[in-house]
């Protein structure tokens, strides 16, 4: 995969932005369907949820550092996903501040990374095919390890 044929900053931001409210609507449809005893999706629904949330966090933080985004701004987009639908206005905020604009700077023939945040995400866009399989298994593990660890709230 080339840097051309990459989607940009805001390509990725948006798709996942877009990802994670549509969840929510799976999650809370699900919950609707149990409480009035249609189908009892939550299980599917929350651990998709689960799964795309922790994709657009990573996601976030991915773009944040590309955009020298400042801290609260990033920290931010990252705590909106808790909020049901909140990514997608997010998204439009950002874009219409030109916060979204541009490439990947840290891209070969880019920038040149200085910290280490830069230096993993310089590697990351130069090897981005095994980049998408290692955030996968760390992406799957700590979903895994949560499920381990059950839900957030326990059924009565």
């Amino acid at each position: 995969m080339s840097p051309s044929s990459s989607p940009t900053p805001h390509q990725l931001f948006g798709f996942f932005a877009a990802a994670e409210m549509v969840t929510w609507a799976g999650l809370i449809a699900a919950i609707i369907s149990r409480a009035i005893g249609l189908a009892d999706f939550v299980s599917l629904a929350g651990g998709l949820h689960g799964f795309i949330f922790l994709s657009y966090a990573t996601v976030t933080v991915f773009v944040w550092v590309n955009q020298k985004w400042k801290p609260a701004l990033g920290i931010m987009g990252v705590l909106l996903a808790i909020v049901p639908f909140a990514t997608v206005p997010y998204e439009i905020f950002l874009k219409k501040r030109g916060l979204l604009d541009g490439g990947w700077r840290l891209a070969p023939g880019g920038q040149a990374p200085r910290t280490l945040v830069e230096k993993v995400q310089a590697w990351v866009l130069r090897n981005p095919l095994l980049a998408i399989i290692v955030l996968l298994a760390f992406v799957v593990a700590l979903y895994l390890t949560l499920l381990w660890l059950g839900p957030p709230i326990p059924k009565n």
